[in-house]
């Protein structure tokens, strides 16, 4: 789940994303929530029903034309999967519509995603060869623990509203994975804040907690000039430097390596014995 693409009817289109404020930032600064169609207010105790409102109905609504713009798999992850030894087997987490099941026909991935639509999707990503696929979510995954040689998490943690929810997501990965010194490892991609070269234009300084809009353009119009557009607001978080690294080691593990991709930063990481 990563960057909205852009496209005809039924397409996504770029929109500016919303800042998140809490009440306290509103008050401090009426001018500002002012100026701003509604103020968003932060993700509070009830995270589960926020998210299930920002985060996984839109997913469920957007799965078709979500899948149509992610069809290309990014270097370092493919590079990833490819390196693992004949007959691993692992897990994507959040596997979308699947298209990195099937990077490496000599290891075994079992997908899960909290859209039904999507695994629906991802079910027949690997062509004749049908990919295991199933629903499930990020922070009460039905995997045995300690088993899988590996797992990715790619563009999914970062839709948890609050750091406590991101980093037990990260703990159900490593829980997931042999111990390091069984070699098991896992990689975690997240949007980065410091995006100054991206057209969305975040940088440090920047609101961490953003609502990213993804709009569908209609071609039928009401005589109003109005209609038919639909937009649906996603929660994101975005990492500063070192937040991913610093998850990572709150929650147990040991991070093997990470860097920055095109507006995401990344971790390979280990389980502690």
């Amino acid at each position: 789940m990563t960057k909205p693409g852009q496209g005809a009817e039924g397409d996504a289109v770029a929109a500016p994303p919303v800042a998140i404020t809490t009440a306290a930032t509103a008050a401090a600064a009426p001018q500002a929530a002012a100026s701003s169609a509604a103020p968003v207010i932060a993700p509070g105790a009830d995270a589960e029903s926020y998210e299930q409102q920002h985060v996984h109905s839109v997913y469920e609504s957007i799965a078709s034309h979500f899948s149509a713009t992610r069809y290309k798999p990014w270097p370092v992850i493919a590079s990833f999967l490819l390196s693992l030894p004949p007959g691993a087997v692992g897990l994507d987490v959040g596997c979308g519509n699947g298209k990195y099941l099937a990077v490496n026909p000599h290891v075994h991935i079992v997908g899960s995603d909290r859209s039904a639509n999507l695994v629906r999707i991802a079910r027949d990503h690997g062509g004749d060869r049908r990919c295991d696929v199933a629903v499930a979510d990020g922070l009460a995954l039905p995997f045995p623990p300690g088993k899988a040689d590996f797992a990715i998490c790619v563009a999914v943690i970062h839709h948890m509203s609050t750091r406590q929810r991101r980093q037990e997501a990260v703990r159900a990965l490593l829980e997931c994975v042999r111990p390091d010194s069984g070699g098991g490892k896992i990689l975690v991609y997240v949007w980065a804040l410091e995006q100054s070269n991206s057209r969305r234009g975040w940088d440090e300084g920047a609101d961490q907690d953003q609502l990213v809009p993804w709009v569908f353009k209609s071609k039928t119009k009401t005589a109003g000039g109005g209609g038919g557009d639909t937009t649906y607001q996603r929660y994101y978080h975005l990492y500063r430097k070192g937040e991913l690294e610093e998850d990572v080691v709150a929650v147990g593990g040991k991070v093997l390596d990470s860097g920055y991709d095109k507006d995401n930063w990344w971790a390979v990481a280990s389980r502690i014995n």
